[in-house]
């Protein structure tokens, strides 16, 4: 087997085990059960916000040390962070122990970043499309078969929601341990990059036998690793420096990162306290399908995903592609709207995964056209940068929407501002598209004007 291939499968087998966690559709119904003294409220406003802050503030430190790091450290606390979640999921009750377990559920998703950018180090850039779709296509398997695992012990009565945290813990505990497996890191793209440069570097002189080497010498072989560290150092924030400029200095990297980070932002919050609102519209289910809902969700998403890819070539003019994203993003707040607006579970389940395969479709083109506007190293920064956004923006929506220093809407209306999120940012880029239309054609006009003059 060929080496990327083989270092490709490796990191498939983590990211496929990794997503198989089928207490996830269900954790809502664990944590409001007889299992745990907490009310509805208190999830709401106490437990689950702490997770989007700690993510947050995680992924800035995480980002930096990443590339110092070189990437497999990160991936093994990936899995020693889930480890640690679920078995505070299962033996701990208290509040502050929730608290407690998404501060590290902050550490599990920030962390992340190491997975989807080990492989871009380790193997050679003209396979970076095949491993992407790879480990892409691996996590959608891994969170397919986890949705229809849960839901059919769940129907068959195999398992209670309690129990499915006994599978998650073990299929974490599985993902640390084939972490370890990973080949190493030897380079990385800006702290530990290969030299460059073709000149000289000095050393001290080697004594022959029987002779003591002079101080001078020890002394001027400190001077020269203290240099080298220095410079690079030096390099790697220089280095950083230039991408980011490059990157943020065009307006149309600039345009589709805002777009992929207010798009991320309104995902996470919407998916975050959806099993919320269904408690709210079913509060007794007799069978809870969020497990199928989730299995469902997965593949048109992973379908849609893969269809933007075909259907998206870059032929559509800028302008025309965030037109089209700008109605499918209008259509994602009619979808929130259906989740929330219904009194009926199923219609919620439905819209649920309307929008889960619009924001397949939309973020995928909107990734494509970032990373086709970029320098090709600067890819990691970039989406890094972006997401450290999008974490901004849904603390923000939680602290205006949910927390008590806000509006601290109910349920409904939260998804109700969740809607209307996603329709004011399609307004403002349609407004944004039609301006830059006319400003081009009167530009165009005053040329043609000038030539025939």
């Amino acid at each position: 087997m060929k080496e990327w291939l083989k270092i490709s499968c490796l990191l498939c087998v983590f990211g496929f085990v990794r997503e198989i966690r089928p207490s996830e559709p269900y954790v809502t119904e664990y944590l409001l059960g007889p299992w745990r003294n907490i009310t509805e409220d208190q999830l709401t406003r106490d437990v689950y916000p702490v997770g989007t802050y700690s993510h947050l503030i995680q992924l800035i430190f995480v980002f930096l040390i990443t590339d110092f790091l070189r990437y497999k450290p990160l991936i093994i606390t990936v899995g020693a962070a889930g480890v640690i979640i679920w078995s505070m999921l299962l033996w701990t009750t208290s509040l502050l122990s929730l608290q407690i377990l998404e501060f590290f559920y902050g550490t599990y998703m920030a962390a992340e970043v190491a997975y989807y950018t080990y492989i871009y180090a380790k193997v050679d850039k003209k396979y970076y499309p095949r491993v992407t779709s790879h480990t892409r296509a691996a996590m959608f398997a891994g969170k397919l078969i986890s949705g229809i695992t849960s839901q059919l012990m769940i129907n068959l009565e195999l398992m209670n929601y309690r129990q499915l945290n006994y599978i998650t813990l073990a299929t974490q505990i599985l993902a640390m341990l084939w972490a370890f497996s990973l080949p190493k890191v030897k380079k990385s793209l800006y702290f530990h990059r290969e030299p460059h440069s073709t000149e000289p570097t000095l050393a001290p002189a080697i004594p022959k036998p029987g002779e003591q080497q002079e101080p001078v010498a020890i002394v001027e072989a400190d001077m020269v690793s203290q240099q080298a560290s220095t410079q690079m150092q030096s390099s790697a924030g220089a280095l950083l420096w230039q991408h980011f400029h490059n990157a943020y200095t065009n307006p149309r990297v600039v345009q589709w990162s805002l777009w992929y980070a207010i798009g991320l932002a309104g995902y996470l919050q919407v998916t975050y306290y959806m099993q919320v609102l269904w408690k709210v519209i079913e509060p007794e289910p007799q069978i809870a399908w969020n497990g199928a809902v989730d299995a469902v969700l997965t593949a048109l998403a992973a379908l849609c995903a893969l269809a933007a890819g075909y259907l998206h070539t870059g032929r559509l003019r800028p302008r025309a592609s965030l037109l089209v994203l700008s109605v499918l993003s209008a259509l994602e707040g009619g979808s929130v709207l259906l989740c929330c607006w219904t009194e009926n579970i199923y219609w919620s389940y439905v819209g649920f995964v309307i929008f889960g395969a619009l924001y397949g479709f939309t973020i995928t083109v909107a990734s494509a056209e970032v990373a086709r506007n970029l320098q090709e190293d600067s890819f990691g920064l970039v989406f890094g940068i972006n997401t450290l956004l999008a974490l901004v923006f849904q603390s923000l929506l939680t602290i205006i929407v949910v927390s008590e220093t806000g509006f601290a809407l109910n349920p409904v209306g939260q998804y109700t501002v969740y809607a209307f999120y996603f329709i004011a940012v399609s307004v403002i880029y349609f407004i944004s598209v039609t301006i830059e239309h006319f400003w081009q054609r009167s530009k165009s006009t005053e040329k043609l004007a000038d030539s025939m003059e």
